[in-house]
């Protein structure tokens, strides 16, 4: 029997060698679904032998970004210039021999900002610790990809994200599976489906190993996406491009550049110098999304001077993380004044879902009072 690597290797290559079209494209669907099943097979077993030191980053501030960049495109230059963390530069290879963390204050909120080593061809499959510096990429909010003039293959760094199941600027696909020990797989949906018809979805569960049960399929998904779903180890994260070094480059040659990497929309910058780096902090402020709540003691006043920062989409759940543990421990309800609430004082739960200053106030058990 061939071994894992070798498996995997024969798919990848009939993926290239078959041409796409209506005739082969379920064909094509099952081989993308295997070839997912057995890239998570190979990460099951590198998990279980250990892959030698890796690298352990406690998580702090308000939010999280990871500069993800081939080796000397400047990443500790950029995090000494935004954050005063004193991170070795040089202008050699793989300078950054772990990861590095500084912190960057925007609007009032802390993010921790991590220099990472340099990634390079081959770094999902493990080549220079890919798989360990990835891993930590994985557990961030925001990636914020450099390159330079000399190391412009932007499309090469976003592959090998994806080849680590991490998706960049999206969301998790609306899909639902339920296991079942009997009785088949049925797929259903709520929406006409144009990728997955034909029996499609279900061949591709059946690589997984997914034989009962059933799928409910949300959206129009294409056929990477319910292989997302059903492999389940996706991280989605949001992202910039960031260029540096952008006084080498004429103003022809920018706009040379700004067009090869569009969809994404390139920042230019030069952390050497300093010019566009304000733009940059911003660009990273905005893309996190922070929202400002107020807390508001009974009886009292809304203490505006010192907000607790989240993110958007975040719950009354992640406030109550951010206060004292009484009061998550003798939570009853909280009452919000705000965007959010669909009248002044409205008294909501846990899972209710916040907006920028809104004001809120936590009521605990009876006998304990609000607070």
């Amino acid at each position: 029997m061939s071994s894992l690597e070798e498996q995997i290797a024969s798919v990848e290559e009939e993926i290239r060698t078959t041409q796409y079209n209506k005739a082969t494209q379920h064909h094509i669907g099952r081989l993308r679904a295997k070839l997912a099943f057995l890239r998570l097979e190979r990460e099951k077993r590198a998990s279980s032998k250990g892959g030698g030191t890796g690298y352990a980053v406690r998580k702090s501030g308000n939010a999280t970004v990871g500069l993800v960049g081939y080796p000397s495109v400047g990443k500790s230059t950029l995090l000494n210039r935004i954050t005063g963390t004193q991170s070795e530069t040089g202008a050699y290879d793989f300078t950054t021999l772990s990861i590095i963390p500084g912190m960057l204050r925007w609007g009032g909120a802390s993010i921790q900002v991590l220099d990472m080593p340099g990634l390079v061809p081959g770094a999902a499959r493990g080549r220079g610790r890919g798989r360990e510096v990835l891993s930590v990429v994985r557990s961030t909010d925001m990636v914020l990809f450099l390159i330079d003039p000399e190391h412009s293959d932007f499309r090469a760094l976003l592959n090998e994200l994806e080849g680590a199941g991490v998706r960049i600027n999206t969301r998790p696909p609306r899909i639902v599976l339920t296991r079942a020990d009997r009785g088949g797989l049925t797929v259903s949906s709520t929406v006409r489906l144009t990728h997955l018809g034909g029996g499609l979805a279900v061949q591709i569960a059946r690589e997984f190993g997914i034989h009962n049960g059933s799928l409910v399929l949300r959206e129009d998904a294409t056929t990477d996406q319910l292989i997302d779903a059903l492999a389940g180890n996706r991280v989605y994260l949001y992202a910039i491009l960031g260029v540096n070094k952008s006084e080498l480059l004429t103003n022809v040659e920018r706009e040379r550049l700004r067009a090869q990497l569009r969809p994404f929309h390139a920042l230019f910058f030069s952390a050497r110098t300093g010019e566009g780096v304000p733009e940059l902090i911003d660009a990273i402020g905005r893309t996190l999304a922070f929202i400002r709540i107020y807390v508001k003691p009974p009886g009292r006043e809304p203490d505006r001077d010192e907000p607790v920062i989240l993110r958007r989409g975040h719950k009354i759940g992640d406030l109550l993380e951010r206060l004292p543990n009484d009061l998550s421990r003798n939570f009853r309800a909280a009452m919000v004044w705000g965007a959010s609430a669909r009248f002044p004082g409205q008294t909501v739960g846990r899972d209710h879902v916040l907006a920028d200053e809104d004001v809120v106030t936590v009521v605990v058990q009876r006998g304990r009072g609000p607070a």
